[in-house]
């Protein structure tokens, strides 16, 4: 199957991710190519260009940033060694794992693209870079622009340790065979996980054998809690997320000026073979100090910062500082579009704080799993006290327009960052949006109600909307005023009673084609590419219908052995069908005898509970089976009553509640509607599994 889609001005087949058997990280998947990018033609026939509005807005823009300050551009192409002849890596599967080479229309020399915020068009041409970069002379080094986030080598007395592996073995080894090309062989020693998102470690079986580790020979580090959060952070909610994607990363939409431009801390993820070795050491103290072969690192652990579980690198030989993902050429996600629990950008602030007054005072060097390094120490303190008090700022303000009564429905219009973080473009928030990550921090201190008894128990939109159609007088009165609206580019106007009537009327195509132009308007003018993202995904789906074919696959046999048991059963209680178990009850012992676990299943009211450590003393049933039996059920690689059959498992006691609990549970697939009207005839989303120890998809664990 051709995993490479180019698309012509008269069709536009986007076809639903294709599977790999890799988890995506950030929206990676099919890689759809423009070829008008270059000539700015727009590939939908539907789609609009820019208004007078939005390229007054963008030259305003222009005028009013400080494009004069190309400090950025400096440090992005210092050290630069080599680029490689190739923009593509395929894949073992045989498909286009990356291609830089896509959205190779953002070099087009002079050009300004009014279908682009300003900003966010020099962040994308800064995450162009590609190739091998010196960091530290003669020491550290960086391969960026082979995957969402930067590969980096620390030269020790032998070989290298490999920081934060990316997202795909084909990626990842084709950048040590790149450096190893152009600075000599070297072997690996050593493997840093700075965090759990997928994009720093999913990579690693292209850097380092397992056995090698297992063996002890290559040790891999990462932060305490790094297996469980790598695994665990988005499962419940998975199959939700990976639709979500969709609109945050854009990943059915274009590499084009009108479509895909940039994913703010780098292009866009690669598709290949995600893998997983699990750490051989973990850093648990504040500050903790490991040396591998003649290099010192002192690991700072700042959970509950971009990851649950992450860590920053400090080289006192190098005087150089690693800030992980904490701190890159963005201010990041305190709320992620695609769904995740939200961060606390007051920890935040103050691990940055700590780290700046620990190790920025003294530092010559930055560099990070993203963007680009900062060079000098009065730069790095400038960067680091920027992004620290960025953080503080939204945090703080925040809070104080709620306590003055601003709720989360305004806080979003009313927050402002000040203008002494304007001006500085490493306070500009490309991956969050002041927008979203506002009202991200009224939602983890006060929740989502904005106290208002009105919006406490709300009709569903498709309740409500045909009242509202109703009393403003029907569909054509509603049309009319909207694109009187949009004429006068009150886009945010037009797309609020433009999204009354598609609700109301889901199959009124000429309202759903209006309010994509609403949307493709306000996506050309954000500056944050989750935010821009997700208008531009959102039109094309109003304009063309949900994508069909094949939903994408997030898990891999390294992610579901790295599943713990007790999560796999809490994820069967969410993939239960309730109604289908109404009235029935039963006790499972469940025994792995290869590991020792034992839990408990209960059902009970419509829920099913389990307990770790526990066996009742009169179950229904019993069920057996060693927990590597157990592994490839939920990898889908056989079946319960195989096992049974070849004496690999054995069910004990009254088999029919086992049957009962399979007939419930369902397979979720990522193709519910986001939007009215915008579905086709298509399967339910809803389908049953062959095998109630068959497991759900587990969700995309990037940093988005």
């Amino acid at each position: 199957m051709d995993y490479k889609i180019r698309l012509s001005k008269l069709a536009l087949p986007l076809i639903l991710l294709l599977a790999s058997n890799s988890l995506h990280a950030a929206g990676g998947g099919a890689i759809i190519v423009d070829p008008g990018a270059k000539e700015g033609k727009h590939f939908d026939p539907k789609g609009k260009m820019p208004s007078k509005f939005t390229i007054e807005l963008q030259n305003g823009l222009r005028k009013s940033l400080p494009f004069d300050d190309k400090t950025d551009f400096e440090e992005a192409k210092k050290g630069f060694i080599a680029a490689p002849a190739y923009k593509q890596i395929m894949a073992e599967a045989g498909n286009v794992a990356w291609d830089m080479g896509s959205y190779d229309y953002l070099l087009k020399e002079g050009e300004n693209f009014d279908s682009i915020h300003p900003s966010l068009q020099r962040q994308a041409i800064l995450n162009m870079a590609y190739g091998l970069y010196e960091v530290v002379p003669g020491k550290i080094y960086q391969v960026r622009g082979f995957d969402l986030a930067n590969i980096s080598f620390v030269k020790t007395n032998t070989g290298w340790i490999v920081f934060d592996p990316l997202t795909a073995k084909e990626t990842a080894k084709a950048a040590l065979d790149f450096i190893n090309e152009k600075l000599g062989k070297r072997p690996v020693v050593g493997v840093v996980f700075s965090h759990s998102h997928a994009d720093h470690f999913g990579g690693v079986r292209g850097v380092v054998d397992e056995a090698d580790v297992r063996s002890g020979k290559v040790p891999v580090i990462a932060p305490a809690g790094f297996m469980e959060h790598a695994v665990a952070e988005n499962v419940y909610a998975g199959n939700a997320m990976n639709r979500r994607m969709f609109f945050q990363y854009g990943v059915l939409l274009p590499r084009s000026p009108f479509g895909h431009v940039d994913q703010s801390i780098g292009k866009n993820t690669a598709s290949g073979n995600l893998g997983l070795i699990e750490p051989s050491r973990y850093v648990a103290k504040d500050f903790e100090s490991i040396t591998i072969d003649g290099v010192t690192m002192e690991f700072q652990n700042t959970p509950g910062t971009e990851a649950p579980s992450e860590m920053n690198t400090w080289f006192p030989q190098f005087k150089a500082f690693w800030a992980a993902e904490n701190i890159t050429g963005t201010i990041h996600n305190i709320y992620t579009l695609r769904g995740a629990l939200v961060r606390d950008p007051l920890a935040w602030s103050k691990h940055i704080n700590n780290a700046l007054y620990r190790y920025g005072t003294q530092a010559e060097y930055m560099f990070a799993s993203h963007s680009w390094p900062r060079f000098g120490n009065q730069r790095i303190q400038d960067v680091m006290r920027t992004q620290r008090d960025a953080y503080a700022h939204l945090n703080n303000q925040v809070l104080h327009l709620a306590n003055q009564g601003v709720t989360i429905n305004e806080i979003h219009n009313e927050y402002q960052v000040p203008d002494s973080l304007k001006d500085k473009w490493h306070a500009h928030s490309y991956h969050g949006s002041e927008e979203h990550n506002s009202r991200a921090v009224i939602n983890r201190y006060l929740g989502y109600w904005d106290a208002n008894p009105a919006t406490l128990i709300p009709l569903s939109p498709k309740d409500s909307a045909p009242l509202y159609v109703e009393m403003m007088g029907g569909a054509k009165k509603i049309m009319n005023k909207a694109k009187e609206l949009n004429d006068k580019g009150q886009y945010r106007a037009a797309m609020e009673i433009l999204n009354k009537l598609v609700y109301a009327e889901p199959q009124n195509q000429e309202a759903k084609d209006l309010l994509a132009d609403t949307f493709e308007q306000i996506g050309y003018q954000k500056e944050s590419p989750s935010v821009r993202n997700s208008f531009l995904a959102a039109a094309y789906e109003l304009r063309h219908g949900m994508p069909s074919g094949v939903p994408p696959k997030s898990s891999g046999p390294d992610m579901i052995k790295a599943m713990s048991t007790e999560l796999w059963l809490n994820s069967l209680g969410i993939a239960m069908d309730t109604k289908k178990v109404a009235g029935i009850n039963f006790v499972m012992n469940l025994v792995l005898p290869d590991n020792g676990e034992k839990f408990v299943v209960e059902l009970s009211n419509s829920a099913l509970t389990n307990i770790k450590g526990e066996q009742a003393a009169k179950p229904d049933l019993t069920l057996t089976i060693n927990r590597s039996e157990l592994e490839k059920i939920m990898g889908g690689a056989t079946t319960f009553d195989k096992l049974v059959a070849d004496g690999k498992a054995k069910l004990d006691g009254d088999r029919k509640y086992f049957d009962i609990l399979r007939s419930s549970i369902v397979r979720f697939v990522p193709d519910f509607e986001l939007l009215p009207g915008t579905k086709s005839s298509a399967p339910d989303h809803h389908k049953a599994s062959a095998d109630p120890f068959e497991a759900n998809d587990l969700a995309d664990t990037s940093g988005g």
